[in-house]
């Protein structure tokens, strides 16, 4: 600190104590001529210290208040800094986790085929060549099918979407249908969906997008459920009203999600251990995560390993109709 600027804090903290000593002089004098009988108060001003005192005080009331916006406003852009250092990061261990899976999910169809086309040359017996024809026919399948769902996911955040009135009620109950009729057809038992939608005092409102991408994020998540639950146990899709918000909640009473995968079950190409084995490219909840927000909503996901596990889909209510 220079010697100017110790003196002019110097001088301000003067008039701020003359002041204040004025202030408590004065009100002594008033409560002394409002309290003795007979006696008077005369008050004399001399205007230049008031003014000198009143303007000391005041410039120092400003500067205070200058210097606490200021802290204020510093505080508030660290914060927005801090927020965006960890945004960035966020994005920079989500970007690793899906190079990781994709190169997983490439090697092992890439392997089966080099393997296989070793049994088509001519030193292979027939049943040699037939079992590599087929395991080559799989495998590039399934990497068709991975190419497919990977551009269906870039071009689903960046396309136009249909702007129009849809019944989520009955976009469930056709999900429900679609779900049930692929696992009969598959030979599988049909699933024990049970369906929730209110009707009393008045039914789910419906909400504005796209009714065809809307489908395919309650389909995922139901067919999700079906994949992951025992044959017979009974999932329970629910529709409700919340402030708003229209929420259609799939709950499962599978085999949980363990707790340090709840939160990147959504990102791309996510499988967990317990989806080891199982079909599937680990696309379908990725598909519902950008579908939602797309519509300027959210999936959220609880889940208790052993017990089962709860997926809601929100989506804004439309306005009334």
């Amino acid at each position: 600190m220079t010697a100017s600027s110790a003196g002019r804090g110097g001088s301000r903290r003067a008039l701020v104590v003359a002041g204040a000593v004025a202030v408590v002089t004065l009100a002594v004098a008033v409560v002394t001529a409002l309290t003795l009988p007979g006696a008077s108060l005369r008050v004399t001003v001399r205007l230049l210290p008031l003014v000198l005192v009143v303007g000391g005080a005041t410039a120092a009331a400003v500067a205070v208040a200058a210097r606490v916006r200021g802290d204020r406003r510093r505080r508030a852009d660290d914060a927005a800094t801090q927020a965006e250092l960890a945004g960035r990061r966020a994005e920079r261990e989500a970007h690793g986790r899906f190079l990781a899976r994709l190169d997983h999910e490439l090697k092992n169809p890439v392997t089966a085929i080099r393997a296989a086309v070793t049994g088509t040359d001519d030193a292979a017996g027939p049943d040699e060549r037939a079992r590599a024809r087929a395991t080559l026919v799989s495998q590039s399948t399934r990497l068709a099918s991975l190419v497919a769902d990977l551009r269906k996911l870039a071009e689903l955040g960046t396309q136009e979407l249909e702007d129009e009135d849809v019944d989520l009620a009955q976009v469930v109950r056709e999900a429900v249908d679609d779900v049930s009729a692929q696992a009969e057809a598959a030979g599988a038992p049909r699933p024990a969906v049970q369906v929730v939608l209110p009707t009393a005092p008045w039914p789910l409102p419906h909400v504005r997008g796209d009714v065809d991408l809307l489908y395919v994020a309650v389909y995922n998540l139901l067919a999700n459920a079906v994949k992951f639950s025992p044959p017979g146990t009974r999932i329970e899709v629910r529709g409700t009203d919340d402030d708003g918000t229209v929420v259609v909640e799939v709950a499962d009473a599978g085999p949980g999600i363990p707790d340090d995968e709840v939160g990147t079950v959504f990102d791309e190409l996510a499988r967990g251990r317990g989806a080891r084995g199982l079909p599937g490219s680990g696309i379908g909840l990725a598909l519902v995560r950008v579908i939602a927000e797309r519509h300027g909503g959210e999936v959220t996901l609880r889940s208790r390993l052993g017990q089962g596990t709860s997926a809601r889909l929100r989506v804004p209510a439309a306005g009334p109709r």
